[in-house]
């Protein structure tokens, strides 16, 4: 593999019912690129870029893959930061909800036609020259909507897409003098089963922290456990997932890779193939095209 580009992160969120994924490229740090991705022939279309941030934990796809609630902040006006439903590739909103703090934002699909809004109560009413379509239904996320940060959007969606929290650490107090503010001890943990094998392996995440100086937000690591306890260790890995035939799949520092599930087995940690680099890539404008501007239409149940 290639040598990691430190300032470019990769996050992804994959459709649950389409080969279809959404990539968000950080880096700079107030610059996101949004990449939409073809899992059946690893093909990409470069979308548009945001010069701000989003907050890819608060984010979700649609089952389809046609649709993605975002949230974002530029902390300029006339928004600081809001909440949006696009088309993929493109951020150009279809409805945007003002938010205007950091607390809560984004969302869930909970189906195509169904939209969870992560926002307190008073903060559902859509901007000026928005609106939603009469197939679909906009509620708020629950009990907490809008009243935490990465969570519950992030632990929700985790659970929905497979994933079970098996380790929680103790209370951590910050120390804003070191490295990462606040260190896991133990590291919080969360495993996903193979979706072929689901008792050969199990693919582990490791959260070791936040807010890393100079570094990642979260600070974690990915390892792959087999039955007979051997591990295959990704070492700091910003996402990774199986594919839905069992691949396993991952991003550093601006790069996809793939290792595959060939004769029922994984294939050894050598045989990692690159299968995209966007660390190189800078920032350029990009108008949404017509289509992205507007509301797909409602599909047959």
């Amino acid at each position: 593999m290639k040598t990691s580009t430190p300032s470019t992160r990769l996050f992804v969120i994959v459709a649950r019912n389409a080969p279809i994924a959404v990539i968000f490229r950080r880096g700079p740090s107030k610059q996101v690129l949004l990449i939409k991705w073809n899992m059946k022939d690893d093909t990409f279309e470069i979308g548009q870029w945001l010069k701000g941030r989003i907050y890819e934990r608060r984010c979700d796809l649609s089952p389809e893959g046609d649709l993605l609630m975002y949230f974002a902040a530029s902390w300029r006006k006339p928004y600081q930061s809001w909440s949006a439903v696009s088309r993929p590739p493109f951020l150009t909103a279809l409805a945007l909800w003002p938010k205007g703090n950091a607390w809560g934002g984004g969302g869930q699909f909970e189906s195509r036609n169904r939209i969870l809004l992560n926002h307190q109560e008073w903060e559902t009413e859509l901007a000026e020259n928005f609106s939603v379509p009469k197939w679909a239904t906009v509620t708020n996320f629950g009990e907490y909507s809008g009243g935490g940060e990465d969570d519950p959007v992030w632990s929700s969606r985790l659970t929905r897409d497979g994933w079970v929290l098996t380790r929680v650490p103790g209370k951590t107090k910050p120390d804003w003098t070191a490295k990462v503010t606040w260190v896991y001890e133990p590291p919080l943990l969360w495993e996903k089963a193979h979706p072929v094998k689901p008792g050969n392996y199990i693919l582990q995440m490791s959260v070791l922290g936040i807010d890393e100086k100079d570094g990642s937000w979260y600070v974690a690591e990915h390892s792959v456990v087999s039955a007979d306890g051997t591990v295959i260790s990704l070492g700091r890995s910003e996402w990774a997932d199986w594919s839905p035939k069992g691949d396993l799949l991952y991003s550093q520092g601006g790069r996809l890779y793939r290792l595959r599930w060939k004769h029922r087995v994984l294939a050894p940690i050598e045989a990692t193939e690159e299968i995209a680099d966007f660390s190189e890539l800078k920032f350029q404008q990009c108008e949404a095209p017509g289509e992205a501007r507007q509301w797909p239409p409602m599909r047959k149940k």
